[in-house]
């Protein structure tokens, strides 16, 4: 095959099923440029990577203990970032970091790439995700959240239509779903980056291991002084929580919290006043041990 220009990344930690039909997706709905995808297997507990071997042999397929999901795609964007990649070296142009649980439809990947060649300050583009009931996955397009709009996201005040933008901003409400533009962060099931970029800002911070690092990579590029752009003339389909479990497990959910105090404390905390920060990690605990009762009542309760 010809060099790649488009190093596609996925990450898989079980549901053979929605891999599957994730690679079969990109087979149906190639991009006009040279592709390779890899797969980087996170300690599957079960078949998915020999179904991978056995399906799909032109996929390059890299197996890892559960390593966790910053650590699996750094292995692949790391040969980006590594000393040995100069700048003038050969190499995919763009990465893109796709979920196991999405499945891109025509057009899909060309409509990400064109629209980041169209302007060299872009350095990543996300697409539109619907859900299964072909709803829109309001994920697509994100601002930074502030304590306000986190609390009311939560809480599910800031999902109504008619909330205030104050309450409302974290689902970037400025633009709409139909419309391109600049956001503060798209979602980490689909996200397409530019070599040079990724290069500058470097990869995922691996001191997530699951959940917050697609935002806290946004937040870096932005800072880099690279755009972010929503485009939803690409579309991809996006089984939320379709690669976990409906009710995270234990790690899971500790490491999401955890991940939105990392996030916090490495952006905002530094500017804000000391009893603010306080009350921003009493109440990310108390969420925590929120979710933790509802799981075990859940649990209890199961017919």
């Amino acid at each position: 095959m010809s060099r790649p220009e488009l190093e596609v990344v996925i990450v898989s930690h079980g549901a053979p099923g929605l891999l599957r039909n994730c690679l079969l997706s990109l087979r149906q709905h190639p991009p006009s440029v040279p592709m390779r995808v890899t797969v980087v297997d996170s300690g599957s507990p079960d078949e998915t990577p020999d179904m991978v071997a056995a399906e799909f042999p032109d996929v390059r397929l890299l197996r890892l203990g559960n390593v966790g999901f910053s650590a699996a795609n750094n292995e692949v964007l790391g040969e980006a970032t590594s000393p040995r990649a100069g700048a003038g070296s050969e190499g995919p142009a763009m990465y893109l970091l796709l979920n196991p649980d999405t499945e891109v439809r025509a057009g899909t990947l060309d409509a990400a790439i064109t629209r980041l060649g169209s302007d060299d300050s872009i350095g990543m583009v996300g697409v539109r995700l619907t859900t299964p009931d072909g709803g829109f996955d309001h994920a697509s397009k994100r601002a930074f959240p502030t304590p306000l709009s986190a609390l009311a996201h939560f809480s599910g005040i800031g999902r109504l239509r008619s909330a205030p933008t104050p309450l409302s901003q974290y689902r970037a409400t400025w633009l709409d779903e139909d419309d391109p533009g600049p956001v503060d962060a798209v979602n980490g099931a689909f996200m397409l980056v530019r070599r040079e970029a990724l290069r500058q800002v470097g990869p995922l911070d691996e001191g997530y291991w699951l959940y917050m690092e697609d935002l806290d990579w946004c937040r870096r590029f932005g800072e880099a002084g690279w755009t972010v752009i929503y485009e939803p003339a690409g579309e991809a389909l996006h089984v939320k929580g379709g690669s976990s479990p409906d009710r995270r497990r234990l790690r899971q959910e500790i490491a999401f919290h955890r991940g939105m105090g990392r996030f916090y404390r490495r952006f905002d905390a530094p500017g804000n006043p000391g009893l603010l920060n306080l009350l921003v990690y009493l109440g990310i605990g108390a969420k925590l041990a929120s979710s933790l009762l509802i799981s075990w009542c859940r649990s209890v309760c199961r017919p």
